[in-house]
């Protein structure tokens, strides 16, 4: 038994979306993953990136262009189907379930239930043993709702990996935690070996997690490839109308960097 899973291949062909077509939020964007590969997608505010996670994991259906899950288009897929390959966690933390820790887990088998059979042996032992990886066992008969919000992010995380996904997407996953919290989030997700899609506001955080990096702007990719190629002072100054420097770190896979605003 695992929380791992073993990654899948994710191709996103010509993908364009909106709420109609006056007005076009995400434009003919097109990457390729393969299993194992770490995706961070940064860019502006209004840059189209949560419209574009949206698109990935059938949230909505593209106007143009597909996305597919080794070779398999999703929208030819069931929502169960999908549901059991590919899994979410958004930004909009619930304040208040009414439920243990344990039970929101739990809720990540709801796609791998066999009709309307109660939980399986399987099911309990899947999630205690996801509650095990994250450090979250002693949590588990605790009010989901008098965690902090690292600890909430977590067991949001260990629903994901319920599941039992090949893939796993998340917006902002860092977003309302500090320093230390956002640091264990994403040494715990880059310890997977499953195919990860993020967002991530932090560009110092995107260079060292992410083995590929998306950048972001006016609804359009700009940039797609490794964080060392994508990043740049030139390419971050130009998307987000900034001045960046770039501060190199040695052994590190990308420079560290710093901003200000730019002056005339």
């Amino acid at each position: 038994m695992s929380c791992d899973g073993r990654g899948a291949s994710l191709n996103v062909l010509g993908l364009s979306w909106g709420p109609n077509t006056n007005l076009m939020l995400v434009r003919d964007v097109s990457f390729s993953l393969e299993a194992g590969d770490r995706l961070a997608i940064v860019g502006p505010n209004g840059a189209g990136k949560t419209s574009l996670l949206r698109c990935l994991y059938r949230g909505v259906a593209p106007l143009e262009g597909r996305t597919e899950i080794d070779g398999e288009d999703i929208r030819t897929l069931s929502a169960r189907a999908v549901a059991r390959r590919v899994a979410v966690v958004l930004q909009e933390m619930p304040a208040d379930f009414p439920f243990t820790v344990f039970d929101v887990v739990m809720m990540g088998r709801i796609p791998r239930r066999q009709g309307l059979t109660g939980w399986r042996d399987e099911d309990r032992a899947q999630v205690v043993h996801c509650l095990e990886h994250l450090e979250l066992a002693i949590m588990a008969k605790r009010q989901f709702s008098t965690l902090s919000g690292g600890e909430k992010q977590r067991v949001l995380v260990a629903r994901a990996l319920a599941q039992e996904p090949d893939i796993i997407i998340l917006d902002e996953p860092t977003n309302h935690l500090d320093i230390r919290h956002q640091l264990e989030i994403l040494h715990l997700l880059a310890g997977l070996k499953l195919t990860i899609v993020t967002t991530l506001h932090d560009i110092n955080l995107a260079s060292t997690f992410a083995t590929h990096v998306a950048l972001m702007r006016d609804g359009r990719m700009v940039g797609f490839g490794r964080p060392d190629e994508v990043l740049t002072p030139h390419a971050i100054s130009d998307t987000f109308g900034v001045t960046a420097l770039a501060h190199p770190v040695e052994g590190n896979i990308a420079a560290r960097f710093s901003f200000s605003l730019k002056t005339a």
